[in-house]
């Protein structure tokens, strides 16, 4: 008999991008989506569907009647619908009846968590990279890391109370691609981008098929050499300052004092082309950075994309910025010189 895995937060495009990975993968044998709503499209054929609403118990119902042996819960997420107070309690309530179900089910045997790097917060005393074992200096104060955080520890109590089931955190850094569904995606996509006056911060991405490849090695047994049983740090390799991003967009960047950028936030929420966070906001101050070296090294896995390659396939599907990349390149590329000669000449010495 092989493997019968349990998909939560299948209607989202990443959850029906993993359900359709996994159903392909050796040694599985049946795959079960659940979520609130059905997928916009269609799952294909051997993925069974189950409209659950995870902050109800009826999940218990549906791991015992498929005789579920592996749960991988997506539906922990910074957007859905029904606004804030509804995503936080799918988050967190949903999370804890999903993780109440398992502990009564014998048969489950490995849960896999998807978390965020937004754990370790955004700080100004922050490390240049956080490892794994580190603590943010300051705790998130609300929004989806504040969720994630949360979250997390449920799952380090589930593991204390079921020691048999292997348990897997994967803390995605900001997940990008040709389909863009984070709140940072859709702020890129605003024509001119509000940022913080006097701020560069630097930031990390992981691109949509890496998360994939990612979760489904999660979802199986570890690879000889390898453990895929702990929290790991899942990021691409390399970084991009928020001015680089900006010029790949071709998009205009307005730096804004702190208090003026809140207000902006407000604005831009009411009108629902982004949801411009203070989470956001703190990652558009001071960035965030993760090292990956247990994802390579413990995991066994290198992402196939870089920061920056992973930006790239997302900035092919945007519509081009106000101004086009080439030309804004080309003109800082002539700042850069200009500048480079008025250097050279300060240091030649002055005639006698």
């Amino acid at each position: 008999m092989g493997r019968t895995v349990l998909v939560t937060g299948v209607a989202r495009h990443l959850g029906a991008r993993f359900a359709a990975a996994i159903a392909r993968s050796h040694g599985v044998d049946k795959v079960v989506g659940v979520d609130v709503q059905p997928p916009a499209e269609a799952l294909p054929p051997g993925i069974d569907f189950a409209r659950v609403d995870l902050r109800r118990p009826a999940v218990a119902r549906v791991i015992a009647e498929h005789g579920v042996d592996t749960v991988v819960h997506l539906n922990v997420s910074a957007m859905g619908p029904g606004g804030r107070s509804a995503v936080k309690e799918t988050n967190v309530i949903g999370t804890m009846q999903l993780l109440g179900a398992c502990q009564k089910a014998p048969g489950v045997r490995r849960l896999v968590v998807k978390s965020t790097t937004g754990v370790y917060g955004s700080a100004p005393r922050d490390p240049a990279v956080f490892h794994e074992r580190m603590q943010p200096k300051e705790l998130p104060a609300g929004g989806f890391a504040r969720d994630a955080a949360e979250v997390e520890g449920y799952v380090r109590g589930f593991a204390r109370r079921r020691p048999d089931v292997a348990v897997t955190v994967l803390r995605f850094a900001n997940i990008v691609g040709p389909v863009g569904d984070t709140p940072l995606c859709a702020w890129f996509t605003l024509p001119v981008l509000p940022t913080v006056l006097g701020r560069d911060p630097r930031l990390q991405f992981v691109h949509e098929d890496d998360a994939v490849e990612v979760l489904r090695l999660a979802a199986l047994d570890p690879r000889p050499g390898t453990t895929n049983t702990g929290t790991f740090n899942v990021a691409g390799d390399g970084v991009l300052l928020l001015s680089q991003c900006a010029r790949r967009l071709g998009r205009p960047t307005v730096p804004l004092l702190r208090p003026a950028l809140g207000a902006v936030a407000g604005l831009v929420r009411q009108t629902r082309l982004a949801d411009i966070s203070p989470e956001l906001i703190q990652l558009l101050t001071h960035g965030r950075v993760v090292d990956t070296t247990q994802l390579r090294e413990t995991f066994g896995h290198t992402p196939r994309f870089t920061t920056a390659e992973a930006f790239a396939d997302f900035v092919a599907a945007q519509r081009a910025g106000l101004l086009p990349p080439e030309r804004l390149a080309a003109v800082t590329d002539r700042l850069a010189a200009l500048l480079g000669q008025d250097d050279r000449r300060t240091q030649e010495p002055m005639p006698r």
